[in-house]
């Protein structure tokens, strides 16, 4: 009876050793026939974000992609442009510009440039931009020294009335 039970328990061993190995295998073939699906799905082509109200913020991309076998072939997600960022390099570059540069008599223009510092969801961005504004006046900014004097010389002529 006990020789019988030791047989049993070697004999129901043996099988669930057969079935796993054998179940592990047909695992492994459906997720190589998965990949092989996914392998005909394109890669993903994002179009640029777009807020949901102004110039940025909170807002949405369309994604699409292309395959016979692709159950999803275009999707939406929510995307976010920062508000600090310069729109007219596109709302997904981010720039770090060096100083305004000298100002040119003739043009009465000063430039600055700029070197692209960060790319949202792989957009197309200049490696290099170029800023220009006038150069307007300058004008020296009042000392100090003169508002105190001339507050003195206020109070003065009040105690002296």
């Amino acid at each position: 009876m006990h020789r019988q039970r030791s047989m049993l328990r070697i004999c129901l061993v043996a099988f669930l050793l057969v079935v796993t190995v054998f179940g592990t295998d047909s695992i492994k073939k459906d997720k190589q026939e998965k990949k092989a699906k996914k392998s005909d799905c394109g890669e993903w082509q994002w179009s640029v974000c777009v807020p949901t109200s102004g110039d940025c913020g909170m807002g949405t991309r369309e994604g699409t992609r292309t395959g016979k076998e692709c159950k999803q072939t275009i999707k939406t997600q929510k995307c976010k442009i920062p508000c600090n960022w310069k729109k007219q390099f596109g709302a997904e570059c981010k720039y770090q510009f060096q100083e305004w540069g000298e100002c040119d008599p003739e043009t009465g223009v000063k430039i600055r440039n700029g070197s692209l510092k960060r790319a949202l969801h792989n957009a197309e961005c200049s490696k290099t931009v170029t800023l220009s504004k006038t150069c307007g006046k300058t004008t020296k900014p009042k000392p100090q020294e003169s508002k105190k004097k001339k507050k003195e010389g206020k109070k003065q002529e009040k105690l002296m009335d």
